[in-house]
């Protein structure tokens, strides 16, 4: 049942102005509302970014779908709102909703946040409070939802720790059903909150509930204050990916957003063993589907929704080992509709060469691929086994193909790094843009996209410090001074936000008093570079007394305690020390 009394309210505001309205009113094609008195729990999806990102985000389809095909939950979506809706909210005194039915966020059983990038922390501060939730979890009580959180982040949950009732590690389509489930059980069965997370934690071995474990110290890690939950938790693992069905009546927005297209899963996991990359050991093992489930997949989702664009998904889809046939069959079923095939997550190597005359240029005629490092011995060392040889092979390739544009993938910033590698970024850059005068007689557009690297909880170069605000800065300089080539253009992520990244990945639960600082002074939408101020968070890290200097730059020994290391991986912590043994 929708909250008519509420939609009316809120599509009155909408009339005044507000960015986008469309984002706020709901009921786009494939929206499942449910009436709340029929079902026996109801969840509400929370991505703390704005609408366009969220909807464009494969993982919150597949959850929505996974809890929607249950006739006994109701689940619906929120987004982050902007700055002028959410002042609008707050003078008119309406609380954040479920776009479904408008019913306010606390009077859901579960909210459930994907954190997919650390500079979102302070959006799940004002979809609580606009909610009407409160911020820290030890001031909730039954009456509240449980919050709970998943996704890349949680790979280190101290930092949201104040805010976040329990964890859910892992695959979230083995996760979330049951935790969902088993929240209610609690519930009935308890006399307060605090007795009902008792009761989820000890019959969920992988949710962590921060409230049940000490924080980790500079001397010792985060320990279970029960002696009947595990020390470390340890991540669900959904080991039939074929079995689980795709959403292929995936929601279509109402506006436009970052990617608006359907997306397939085709396999999870990576076979490499990218020292950099968390997904790369946070997503294993790795698991495909088969090709006939991924074509009848596509093509339900296009009868659906009508896109005519399908993105074939993965870390690594070079690596799929059925590529060439799931071409093929794709490029027929749909290439005379006028519908293209994306293979984004190309790995570069021998294969990329054979690759190239198999994907459909007719509406793309770019690709994205990701070098990382421009030498050689700098790949290996980071382990991104892949050589020069082979990425200007597979471009030349390409480019004889009718591809005139690439988008190369590099960081700044890495262990071992030198100077030569940085310039080395630019030369390969214009090398490859060279590469296009022999197959068309004009030099191809590269665009080159330098990230800072960050070394992420739960890999290998965890134990490596981050660069300095000064390195970084002078490595951007250089770059620029090196390019010669008007058809190379070069993009570097900004620097500030790279280090307020490494705060919010690597920090401890000190941390969440700092993100409630900064986000009371007026912090919104970090991730967005127009509304980042830096400053309210260097002077909130300052006034709690965290040093940043050693949460970023301080090196470690394998051997040494990190806030994260009660949340387990697939292949162990011994993997992680073995593989850092070898940079």
């Amino acid at each position: 049942m929708v909250n008519e009394s509420l939609k009316d309210r809120i599509r009155s505001l909408l009339m005044r102005g507000i960015q986008t309205p469309a984002q706020y009113i709901g009921g786009e094609l494939g929206a499942r509302p449910k009436d709340h008195r029929r079902v026996r729990g109801t969840l509400c999806l929370a991505f703390p970014d704005a609408y366009s990102i969220g909807m464009s985000h494969h993982g919150l389809q597949v959850l929505y779908d996974a809890m929607n095909r249950r006739d006994d939950w109701a689940c619906e979506r929120v987004f982050a709102p902007w700055p002028d809706m959410e002042r609008l909210l707050r003078e008119h005194d309406l609380p954040w909703y479920g776009l479904e039915t408008f019913t306010p966020l606390a009077e859901f059983d579960v909210l459930g946040f994907t954190l997919q990038y650390d500079l979102c922390a302070t959006n799940v501060l004002t979809i609580l409070d606009l909610g009407r939730v409160p911020l820290a979890a030890a001031e909730r009580t039954l009456d509240h939802p449980l919050v709970i959180a998943g996704g890349p982040c949680a790979a280190n949950p101290e930092p949201m720790a104040r805010f976040i009732d329990a964890f859910v590690s892992g695959d979230g389509e083995a996760t979330l059903p049951a935790a969902c489930d088993a929240w209610l059980a609690a519930r009935e069965a308890s006399d307060d909150r605090t007795e009902a997370l008792d009761r989820l934690a000890a019959g969920m071995p992988h949710v962590y509930v921060p409230s049940l474990f000490s924080p980790s110290t500079a001397t010792a890690p985060a320990r279970p204050l029960r002696e009947s939950l595990p020390s470390v938790i340890e991540p669900a693992v959904l080991a039939d990916l074929d079995a689980a069905p795709l959403p292929v009546r995936p929601v279509v927005p109402f506006v436009e957003c970052v990617q608006d297209r359907i997306a397939i899963e085709i396999m999870r996991g990576c076979p490499w063993r990218c020292r950099f990359c968390q997904s790369t050991t946070t997503k294993r093992p790795v698991r495909f589907r088969r090709v006939d489930t991924i074509v009848e997949a596509a093509w339900e989702s296009y009868r659906n929704t009508g896109h005519n664009e399908i993105s074939l998904l993965s870390l690594s889809t070079s690596d799929y080992p059925h590529l060439e046939e799931l071409l093929n069959r794709m490029q027929a079923t749909f290439r005379p509709l006028g519908v293209s095939i994306a293979v984004p997550s190309l790995r570069v190597s021998a294969r990329l060469q054979d690759l190239s005359r198999l994907l459909n240029t007719d509406r793309h005629a770019s690709l994205t691929l990701a070098p990382e490092a421009a030498r050689d011995e700098l790949r290996r060392r980071i382990g991104k086994n892949i050589t020069n040889d082979d990425l200007f092979e597979g471009c030349r390739q390409l480019f004889a193909q009718g591809f005139d544009r690439v988008k190369l993938y590099f960081m700044c910033g890495l262990p071992g790094e030198t100077e030569a590698d940085l310039t080395g970024m630019i030369d390969m850059a214009e090398t490859i843009s060279q590469l296009g005068r022999e197959a068309s007689g004009r030099l191809a557009k590269v665009l080159v996209s330098v990230s800072n690297f960050v070394p992420k909880p739960q890999t290998p170069m965890q134990w490596h410090p981050m660069a300095t605000r000064e390195y970084l800065d002078a490595a951007h300089v250089l770059l620029r001074r090196r390019r010669r080539l008007r058809t190379v253009d070069v993009k570097y992520h900004d620097v500030e936000n790279s280090l307020l990244e490494g705060v919010l990945a690597r920090g401890d639960r000190r941390l969440g008093e700092v993100i409630e600082l900064a986000w009371r002074r007026g912090a919104r939408l970090d991730a967005w570079r127009e509304h980042l101020r830096p400053d309210l968070w260097w002077r909130a890290l300052s006034e709690v007394g965290l040093d940043v200097e050693t949460i970023l730059h301080r090196g470690g020994a394998p051997e040494a305690p990190l806030p994260w290391d009660h949340l387990g991986i697939h292949q162990g912590r011994e993997h992680l020390r073995c593989e850092f043994a070898s940079i």
